[in-house]
């Protein structure tokens, strides 16, 4: 370290917690800004973004038979037209209730039974090549 350094140290902590006094002349001096997004050879070396890789169109995906669909339209769409109907103010006749709680129980326990019987495989992470 140069002497003024040292010297500089030393006020810093003979004054600990007070406001050391520094002179213009000891400030670093200002780096030069660069210049804002100068065109460079790297910018004119990257390819073109229509050269661009373009994944296939995925093939469609299974399609959902009406048995399928039931259950699920009886766990999510029983509860909203509950919820709505308490939202709304409207009154429900008696029938029409028991039978959305119907849709959603049925609905449940299909799903639960219909469920793949086993284990899965520990190894398996689902990825397919």
């Amino acid at each position: 370290m140069s002497g003024t350094e040292d010297d500089a140290w030393r006020a810093i902590v003979e004054n600990y917690g007070e406001r050391p006094q520094v002179d213009d002349d000891d400030l670093p001096a200002s780096e030069p800004e660069p210049e804002p997004f100068a065109p460079t050879d790297d910018d004119l070396d990257r390819p073109d973004p229509a050269d661009r890789f373009v994944p296939p169109v995925p093939p469609p995906g299974p399609r959902l038979r009406l048995p399928q669909h039931l259950p699920w339209i009886g766990v999510f769409g029983a509860p909203a037209v509950l919820l709505l109907a308490l939202l709304t103010g409207i009154d429900l006749p008696g029938w029409a209730g028991y039978g959305l709680v119907t849709a959603f129980v049925g609905g449940f326990l299909w799903l639960v039974l219909t469920m793949r019987r086993g284990g899965r495989d520990p190894w398996d992470d689902g990825a397919r090549v």
